[in-house]
This record gives C-alpha cells, sequence and structure tokens, in this order.
C-alpha cells in the first residue's frame, strides 16, 4: 500500500503512514519551510497552556514529537496514534513518551479522562470526523477543552489559489527528494484541497456535542486553530473566530 485515497479507509491510512514513518518529520519540516516547527506548532502549544498536573492526549501524535514540549511543561501526556509504524519510530526517538495505539473512532480510554485533547493535521484523515469528534469529547472531563490544529482555507482568494497549486505540484516534489513515499504526500495534498473551511469544521464540532467553538487563523487562515469546551450542562455558546 503506497498511498491511501479521499475514502479514509482506516487501514490505508495507517498503512500509508507505517511507510513514511521513518522520514515523516523531516518531509513537513521541509515542505512547510519550517512553518510548522517554528510558528504553528508554538501557537498550538500555547492554545493548550499546559502545566504540571494536567492530563493531555496527543491524538494522531505520529512519532510524538509534538508530545515532548507538553511533557516538558510538566503535563502528564499519553501520545495516541493508530500507526504502529509511526509508534514505533517514536518509542526508539523519545523512550520517555507513554505512546499508545488507538483509533481515533474508538478511542482506548475510559469516559472524562483528559484535560485537553489535541489533535494536529489528522482529523482531516480519519474517516467520519463526527464519530471521531464524539469519541474526543467522551474522554475529555466536562469543562476540558479539544484544540485542533489543521490546514484550513486562506482568507484572501489569490493566496488559497496559489497554495493550493503549491500544495498539489511542488509538496510531491519535494516529498519525491527527501520521502521514502512522495506518493503519500499527494494523498496529503488531496485530503487539504477537500477539506472544509473554517466555518464549517466549527459547526461539525458543534454538532458533536462541543461549545464555546471558535477558531483562529494563522498564515492567513493557511492554517487554523480551532477550540472547543466540553459543557457541564446545557450551556451554549456563540460560534465564530476569536
Amino acid at each position: 500500500m503506497n498511498r491511501a485515497d479521499l475514502t479514509k479507509q482506516p487501514q490505508a491510512v495507517a498503512a500509508m503512514f507505517d511507510n513514511v514513518a521513518e522520514g515523516y518529520d523531516r518531509t513537513n519540516a521541509v515542505a512547510t519551510m519550517g512553518l510548522e516547527k517554528l510558528y504553528w506548532r508554538p501557537q498550538a502549544l500555547a492554545e493548550i497552556a499546559p502545566r504540571k498536573g494536567m492530563k493531555i492526549l496527543d491524538l494522531a501524535a505520529g512519532t510524538g514529537a509534538s508530545s515532548v514540549r507538553l511533557r516538558e511543561a510538566g503535563a502528564e501526556v499519553v501520545s495516541c496514534d493508530f500507526s504502529v509504524g509511526m509508534l514505533r519510530v517514536g518509542k526508539r526517538r523519545y523512550p520517555e513518551l507513554d505512546l499508545v495505539a488507538g483509533d481515533a473512532l474508538r478511542l482506548p480510554f475510559a469516559d472524562e479522562t483528559f484535560d485537553v485533547v489535541t489533535i494536529s493535521w489528522a482529523l482531516r484523515n480519519v474517516n467520519d470526523v463526527t464519530v471521531a469528534l464524539k469519541e474526543m469529547l467522551r474522554v475529555t472531563k466536562p469543562g476540558g477543552r479539544l484544540v485542533v490544529l489543521e490546514n484550513s482555507h486562506p482568507t484572501w482568494k489569490p493566496f488559497r489559489v496559489a497554495y493550493l497549486e503549491y500544495m498539489m505540484r511542488a509538496v510531491p516534489v519535494v516529498a519525491k527528494a527527501v520521502s521514502t513515499n512522495p506518493d503519500a504526500y499527494v494523498y496529503l495534498a488531496e485530503s487539504v484541497r477537500a477539506w472544509p473551511g473554517q466555518a464549517p469544521l466549527a459547526t461539525t464540532i458543534e454538532a458533536a456535542g462541543w461549545t464555546h467553538v471558535q477558531w483562529r487563523n494563522l498564515t492567513g487562515g493557511l492554517i487554523a486553530i480551532h477550540r472547543a469546551v466540553k459543557p457541564l450542562g446545557q450551556t451554549s455558546w456563540a460560534t465564530g473566530p476569536y
């Protein structure tokens, strides 16, 4: 299996990530021109605001690179991914992490376990986004938070057109130079193009049961952080940018 397709069958997506696990972090750094590490992830980290005593689920954590900073802040972090290949690489690189194999559609955790659930550049890869969001809600404590970091829709149309051209044409070329499986990055580019914009995703998050759903654009909407809260009761909040 070289790549998945937009039907996002779990076995195909997992196999694809198994295949690119060794060089995945390096390829992302090159394809995003360093923005992932230097800007986008630090912004998500600030939104999560990890601290001692906080229990965080880093879902679709891949090799666990995203979990390291959370753990350094004193939080108790569980790094979960359904790609065993990614987890094997992560265990070798970060043996101190708590790495768990698990499917976002059937999370292997008890109800109301985590203070924060976060997922970065992976929600668009699940087979059923609503089911995944409901599972994240289930394992989050009342009053706990969701933080989603994901590709989105640039707010300036010419920039969006140029960005999609880059994703469809340049990213596979870059991946061919630095990845063992450049075809996988064709799928990833296609999944970005098919992904909904900021407001529709916020609506989907709210429909899954989360409240106080808001988003913030990064790099002109190229990337967006969506945040939400698990309600304590039947409180309703406005949905929109922040």
